[in-house]
């Protein structure tokens, strides 16, 4: 075999480019150091690897300075990155679909939790005749927010059981202790909530669970199959003009997701704000045991995932068309797959 001095200067760049290839990357870095992200009720479950990973200091080890800003519930968080008062969203992973049915490019990019965890709940007080999910119809129900997950999880729910949501009153309530009072004091007749909240009102007797989302068992038997739910995401835009900044986050995130998978108890109190036990430490650590299959233990989104996030929206949703969206385009697990690389092991 013989080379020309041609072939031989071409072999030499190619090799020396590919030297140089993870030097190149290295050196172009974050490009974006100081990174928002909006949240609606970061003391929930559901947003837990978000709090670990930023109070274990993982976000600072890649590199980032993130900030957090805690909304009421999860369509103010939206409205917030939307708004472009956010770079980065940790929120519903259906709101990806929402908004590309609004012609908005959103995409997941991290996924936090693998079952939304949301309950639904009705009053011992104001609605101790319950009996069948057609007794909701006029009844007062506090959500997070409205328009946020737990809105959606309420609409969903009336409508597998013949009802609309117009038949039902919906009351932003929070995801702290506003809610739990919202329910004492009856000013609402059922609640579609996440713990620590639902474990407090059901401890001390206020609620009945009539849906519950919190295992993967009944998150299937529920939907239908795998139902993603908290998430990191984006506006295209964002992930496409900040590759390595999007990647810095992702690896934060699977980082603390694996490290969940093996906390024991104590460790997790430790590491999370007093604020967010309300008052019981016992009750915290009971309610993350009743939730922790439903956390991501990598990242990554279920292939399957999407199109049963967009069943569940569209059985309720007239105004999604699921002919014309795209899942291919709402959420990318490139970035977790190398995150699960660089930490195996978390």
């Amino acid at each position: 075999m013989t080379f020309t001095r041609r072939d031989i200067i071409k072999l030499a760049g190619t090799a020396a480019a590919l030297q140089l290839f993870p030097a190149f990357v290295h050196a172009q870095g974050l490009e974006k150091k100081k990174v928002s992200i909006a949240v609606g009720g970061k003391n929930l479950f559901y947003y837990l690897p978000l709090t670990i990973a930023e109070q274990r200091g993982y976000f600072k080890d890649e590199g980032l300075d993130v900030e957090i800003s805690d909304f009421a519930g999860g369509s103010r968080a939206l409205q917030a990155v939307v708004g472009g008062s956010a770079d980065v969203c940790s929120g519903a992973f259906e709101h990806t679909i929402s908004l590309q049915n609004k012609g908005q490019a959103f995409r997941a990019f991290a996924l936090q939790g693998r079952a939304p965890q949301i309950v639904m709940a009705v009053s011992t007080k104001t609605f101790a005749n319950y009996k069948t999910p057609a007794d909701l119809k006029g009844k007062k129900i506090g959500v997070t927010a409205p328009g946020s997950s737990t809105n959606m999880m309420v609409n969903f729910f009336l409508a597998k059981h013949g009802l609309k949501a117009s038949d039902v009153s919906i009351i932003g309530v929070g995801a702290a202790a506003g809610a739990v009072a919202a329910m004492r004091s009856g000013q609402i007749d059922a609640i579609s909530n996440l713990d620590p909240v639902i474990t407090t009102l059901e401890r001390a007797g206020d609620i009945r669970i009539i849906s519950d989302t919190r295992s993967l068992k009944d998150t299937e038997t529920i939907f239908g199959g795998p139902m993603p739910a908290a998430c990191l995401y984006a506006a295209q835009a964002f992930l496409d003009k900040n590759p390595n900044t999007a990647q810095a986050l992702a690896n934060a995130i699977v980082r603390a997701n694996k490290w969940l998978q093996t906390a024991g108890p104590s460790e997790i109190v430790k590491n999370v704000p007093e604020s967010f036990l309300l008052g019981d430490r016992a009750l915290y650590i009971d309610s993350f045991q009743k939730g922790k299959e439903a956390i991501s233990p990598d990242g990554v989104v279920p292939e399957a995932g999407a199109a049963t996030a967009l069943r569940a929206l569209a059985a309720y949703d007239t105004a999604i068309d699921a002919k014309k969206i795209d899942l291919s385009r709402i959420y990318t697990n490139e970035f977790v797959k190398k995150a699960n690389q660089k930490y195996p092991n978390g």
